[in-house]
Parts: C-alpha cells; sequence; structure tokens
C-alpha cells in the first residue's frame, strides 16, 4: 500500500513519519510515583515490542519520579501533561523525549508558549492530542457535539497556535470512542497537513470490544496509507495492547513480530485437543521476535493444507498430526508430543534465522485420513 509522505520528527532513537516504520506506542497505567513499578511494566512493554511508552505526569512528585525512571530505561518515554503547564516543564528537565499536552486544558496562550520554548530548545517533539471528550467550549457550540469537522478545527487551531511560534517538531492525534468519528477525523485531517499522525481510539473499552473498535478504526486508516503511529487503547493490561497492534500491522503486512499462529475454530471434525494446543505453543513462543508462519490445525478438510501452505504446520487428527516443514510431510507424531516438537521446530527456525519465503501448499487436496497413510517417504506426485 501507498502510505501518505508525512515530515518526520524522532521521539528519542524512534523517527516518526517521513516513511519511518509505523510505530508502536503504549502507556503505562501504574502510578508514575511509583519508580519500581513503573520500571518494571516499561520493561515487560519493551519485551513485548513497544517501542515509546507514555506515562501520566499529574504532580510534582510524578515528574521528579520520571527523572528517575528515565535513568533505568531505555526506551523512548513521553511526558502525558493535563491542566499544569509547569509539569510539563519539569518534565522536559526530566528527560522527556517526548510531550502529549492538549493546548486546551494546559493553560493560558502564555503558559503554552513558555512549553513550547523549553521543548524547542531540548529538540523535544508535542503531540498535539485532542479527545472528543475535552473540545473547547466555542467549538462544541459551533458545531453541537465532538464531530469529525469540530475535532480538527481544534487540532488545527492548536496547530497553528505553535507553528506561530516557530515550533514544527508536531504530531497530531483525534481520538474518539466512536470508530466512524474517529476514521473520519483523520481522513480530514490527513487531506489538510504533512506533519506525522498518532492514530488511536479512546477509551475503546474491554479486550475483546476494544480490541475490534481499535482494528477497524486503526487498520482502515493504516490500509489506505494515513497513520504514522499508533496505540491500541485497552482497559486491560498495556502489554495486550502491544499485542494487539502488532497483529494489525501483520495484517496489513505492513510490519510482523513473533510467530504467527494458525489455527481453525474447530468443529465436530476436531478430533485433537485444539484449544489446549494452541495455547501451549504460543505461551511457549512468546519470546520469539522472528514471524515464522504456524499452522495448526485438526481439520480434516483444511488441516493438510493450511499446514503445508506454514512454514511450520501440524495437522492433527485421531490422536496423532503430521508434521510438514516448508511444504515438505516430515513424519507422523503423536498427539501427546505434538506441543513439544512445534515449540522446539518454530524456536530451531528462528535460531536459525530461517525467514518466511511464502506459500507452499501445492494445492493438491488431501485429507487428514489419506496423510495419515502416507508413509514417511516423500510424497509421489
Amino acid at each position: 500500500m501507498k502510505r501518505k509522505k508525512t515530515r518526520q520528527i524522532l521521539v528519542g532513537n524512534v523517527a516518526i513519519g517521513g516513511g519511518a516504520p509505523v510505530s508502536v506506542q503504549s502507556m503505562t497505567n501504574t502510578d508514575t510515583r511509583d519508580v519500581a513499578s513503573t520500571v518494571a511494566q516499561i520493561n515487560h512493554l519493551q519485551k513485548a515490542g513497544c517501542e515509546i511508552v507514555r506515562l501520566a505526569v499529574p504532580d510534582e512528585e510524578a515528574a521528579e519520579s520520571f527523572r528517575k525512571i528515565k535513568k533505568q530505561v531505555n526506551i523512548p518515554l513521553i511526558a502525558d501533561i493535563h491542566f499544569d503547564h509547569h509539569l510539563a516543564i519539569a518534565a522536559l528537565r526530566a528527560g522527556a523525549d517526548g510531550l502529549r499536552i492538549n493546548p486546551g486544558n494546559i493553560g493560558s496562550q502564555k503558559a503554552v508558549a513558555e512549553v513550547v520554548r523549553e521543548a524547542q530548545e531540548m529538540r523535544v517533539p508535542i503531540r498535539v492530542g485532542v479527545n472528543a471528550g475535552s473540545l473547547h467550549r466555542d467549538i462544541l457550540a459551533k458545531y453541537g457535539h465532538p464531530t469529525p469537522e469540530a475535532m480538527v478545527e481544534s487540532g488545527l487551531r492548536h496547530v497553528e497556535f505553535l507553528e506561530n511560534l516557530g515550533f514544527h517538531q508536531i504530531k497530531i492525534s483525534l481520538k474518539s470512542s466512536n470508530v466512524q468519528t474517529t476514521i473520519r477525523a483523520y481522513e480530514l485531517l490527513s487531506a489538510q497537513v504533512d506533519y506525522p499522525l498518532h492514530l488511536g481510539v479512546t477509551e475503546a473499552g474491554t479486550l475483546i470490544s476494544g480490541t475490534v473498535k481499535n482494528a477497524v478504526a486503526i487498520g482502515s486508516l493504516l490500509g489506505r496509507g494515513i497513520g504514522d503511529t499508533f496505540r491500541v487503547s485497552l482497559t486491560r493490561d498495556p502489554v495486550e495492547e502491544v499485542k494487539v497492534a502488532w497483529e494489525i500491522l501483520r495484517a496489513l503486512d505492513l510490519r510482523a513480530r513473533g510467530p504467527e499462529i494458525i489455527s481453525c475454530p474447530t468443529c465436530g471434525r476436531c478430533e485433537i485437543d485444539l484449544f489446549g494446543l494452541v495455547e501451549r505453543v504460543e505461551k511457549a513462543l512468546e519470546d520469539i521476535t522472528a514471524s515464522p508462519k504456524v499452522a495448526i490445525m485438526g481439520c480434516v478438510v483444511n488441516g493438510p493444507g493450511e499446514a503445508r501452505e506454514a512454514d511450520i504446520g501440524v495437522a492433527g487428527g485421531r490422536g496423532q498430526g503430521i508434521l510438514f516443514r516448508k511444504g515438505e510431510l516430515v513424519r507422523k507424531i503423536p498427539e501427546s508430543d505434538l506441543a513439544d516438537v512445534l515449540i522446539r521446530e518454530v524456536r530451531k527456525m528462528a535460531e536459525q534465522k530461517i525467514l518466511p519465503s511464502g506459500p507452499h501448499f501445492d494445492r493438491r487436496r488431501i485429507s487428514i485420513v489419506e496423510t495419515c497413510d502416507i508413509s514417511l517417504e516423500k510424497e509421489k506426485e
């Protein structure tokens, strides 16, 4: 897909916009004043693949803790500031790699100008974050409610103010809890600016509903080339946000991290404990960053075909499974050994840096019943 070319900014060592890979962000939900807990969560997020972490800075104690946290991690940190511009300045001086502010609630124009001058001096970018729930009263009065047009007007007003101060290290977000409002707002904004855009759906909800909202909104925009970085918002452990984010990128063929597990939803034809098998394999491979396609199938109709098409695959049935590697039948395996064999094969592939090489399926339809009767010799044409 063709991505819109935007200006490039740097958040720490992570490039955003200007053709850089779409980056994954998240936010801690620990008390920033609790340094140990916050550092631990940041490390968990980084291990899961998060590339930029945002921290709430609600008071001076949190700002001072930000300084201590920054010294203990090696991932870019963004300070999230509301209501008090002094906290934004304190966070900058504590080492923040970026600021997220809503210029509409951080104080007077004079206060915002102080923050901008400090950020300019330190070469730290600012995200103008507009949320549907916190628009200016005059804009709400004009449009009646938080429409996409209202959100865009609010964002552009803030951007213009920063530009008039000579500041251009900007990225913009326009977030709503409504998917269609979010999509339309970003479409309108993208047509009017070349600043990098931070995508997201605010207050998206719990794991299932939130994942759907984020996937539809963010996926729709990225699929049309709009967006340079994003956060999946979930009422959940933020590590889950990162996992969902990477699956969105994988689904769009933009980036991949970790094995892609292909597994059937199961039906009355399934003759192995597929749920248990998939959960065990997925859990065991969480630390793998390589991205081979792993098929774990229990279906007598589609199983062998999907297993052949994957880099590593098993087609299970009747208490056993057939292992395929790069489209080649390898051997039969008892059901009790399937998880261990799959985990070992994927780890071997990751260690040898054998990358995915596309589909291997030769389009022959072959059932699990037929496969189980095949000898270990290479299948004849």
